[in-house]
């Protein structure tokens, strides 16, 4: 036997192998796998219905352990006060420096859940809580777009064309004038003049479209909650990257 005779089975070996883990993450193999883990926690020693409390609803996923840190970390930061605020070390001395300094009445709720999976994508929603007082709490909201394959969250530079972030960010404008619309205030001068269009940091990808979220007080007052524009994918031709329109089923 040659040595060409003698490498055809390991190459093939090797490329059954690669072929394998491609399939692993087409679009017809099963979703992650994950499991749900929730808990929640009362001030220590603290009795009635004013005991500061915290709620922690989150997931981990069996074999994406870079997404469970990625979901963690989103968790972590969703729990700052301010921009620049060093992050806690973990959930759970979170929970233990909060309950340790609240006040009756204080919450802190924390929660992941899985919104989509689709194309070897999962996307996560990250959305938070937290009452220390005053006439409302301040909620926050986040995704986390995970690529299986490049085992990375997503960000908008990975998802456009070289030279078409501004062609995007106008396709964004025409989603929130027909948000405006659907909210009844296309014609109101002064909330418009108020709540100007913004660009967000809040990018997922789902089935129906690319998702826009937005921070309360951004684009709109707290009673509108997080704004989520739509900008559908028939208007992406050319802006887009071909790999991320959804496959046909």
């Amino acid at each position: 036997m040659n040595a060409a005779s003698a490498m055809k089975p390991l190459v093939l070996a090797a490329l059954g192998l690669l072929l394998g883990a491609c399939q692993s993450l087409s679009p017809s193999s099963p979703p992650a796998v994950y499991q749900r883990t929730a808990w929640e926690h009362l001030q220590s020693g603290c009795q009635g219905h004013e005991c500061p409390l915290v709620n922690i609803d989150t997931l981990n996923f069996s074999d994406e352990p870079a997404l469970n840190r990625l979901i963690d970390r989103g968790l972590l930061e969703l729990t700052r006060e301010a921009d620049g605020m060093p992050l806690p070390a973990s959930l759970e001395s979170y929970e233990r420096d909060f309950l340790t300094g609240a006040k009756p009445g204080w919450s802190s709720y924390l929660q992941a859940k899985v919104r989509e999976q689709n194309d070897g994508r999962i996307l996560v929603e990250l959305s938070s809580y937290r009452f220390t007082g005053g006439a409302h709490g301040v909620p926050g909201r986040t995704f986390i777009d995970f690529d299986r394959r490049r085992q990375k969250a997503l960000e908008l530079r990975d998802l456009l064309l070289p030279g078409q972030e501004e062609a995007f960010w106008a396709k964004a404008r025409q989603a929130h004038q027909r948000w405006l619309v659907g909210q009844g205030v296309g014609d109101d001068a002064e909330f418009i003049a108020t709540w100007p269009f913004q660009q967000t940091r809040h990018i997922g990808l789902a089935r129906a479209g690319v998702l826009l979220m937005y921070d309360v007080y951004r684009i709109a007052p707290y009673t509108s909650g997080h704004p989520l524009l739509v900008v559908p994918y028939p208007q992406l031709n050319g802006i887009l990257r071909p790999e991320f329109f959804p496959r046909s089923r």
